[in-house]
């Protein structure tokens, strides 16, 4: 069974990269979903235009793509991953990801944004993104959504706690430094991991706390 990932219109689009590697990385499949407003902030983030007719190969660039912006600095070969990606257009509301006896593990929203965090609170299900949360929550299946915007005002302090209390896992994107950060990659890896901790999906991605003082200071092993 595939992760749901969706992708929303926050800053942060090196976080779903990040996260999708890792997932792929475990053999996991994955269902992508990118909203609209997600492709204006990847455009603007990445310089990379994500198109559905094109999705392949412009998926192939974003996650080769460091979060510093250099191209080519991962090795993703899409195409030895054969069928473990799976897009869905975020406009089709017909797709497997719409209905709840479509079997997947559960969600990840990686970055989720205030104005996607109020519709899945809601249960709008403008798109196929906000349908696919609500029905993960609906299954009862695990929902992690990585939010990402600051200052946060009440309105969506308190959608964040009805998804809280719906069941979903809220996962700040607020990197830590105590795992050795020297590269911006560090810090988006970091809130990947956090999210894919969430999730329960194993990974390599930071460097865990392990009780020892000054040991973000030291080079990793």
């Amino acid at each position: 069974m595939p992760w749901i990932v969706g992708v929303s219109g926050a800053s942060g689009t090196p976080y779903a990269a990040a996260v999708l590697r890792a997932l792929l990385a475990a053999g996991e499949s994955v269902d992508l979903v990118v909203s609209r407003a997600s492709r204006l902030t990847l455009l603007d983030e990445t310089g990379i235009s994500f198109r559905d007719a094109h999705w392949h190969d412009d998926l192939r660039e974003w996650l080769a793509r460091g979060a510093d912006g250099k191209p080519g600095t991962f090795d993703v070969d899409l195409e030895r991953e054969g069928d473990r990606v799976r897009y869905w257009a975020a406009g089709d509301l017909a797709a497997g990801p719409s209905s709840g006896s479509y079997a997947t593990k559960g969600m990840l929203i990686v970055p989720a944004s205030t104005a996607c965090v109020a519709g899945v609170a809601l249960g709008l299900s403008k798109d196929l993104l906000q349908r696919a949360a609500s029905v993960t929550l609906k299954e009862r299946r695990p929902l992690v959504v990585a939010v990402r915007e600051t200052p946060l005002n009440g309105q969506t302090l308190r959608h964040l706690v009805a998804l809280d209390e719906a069941g979903a896992s809220v996962v700040p994107a607020s990197p830590a430094f105590y795992a050795g950060a020297t590269h911006i990659q560090d810090l988006v890896d970091f809130v990947a991991g956090r999210v894919l901790d969430a999730a329960g999906v194993g990974h390599g991605l930071y460097r865990r706390w392990k009780g020892e003082i000054g040991g973000g200071s030291r080079p990793p092993a």
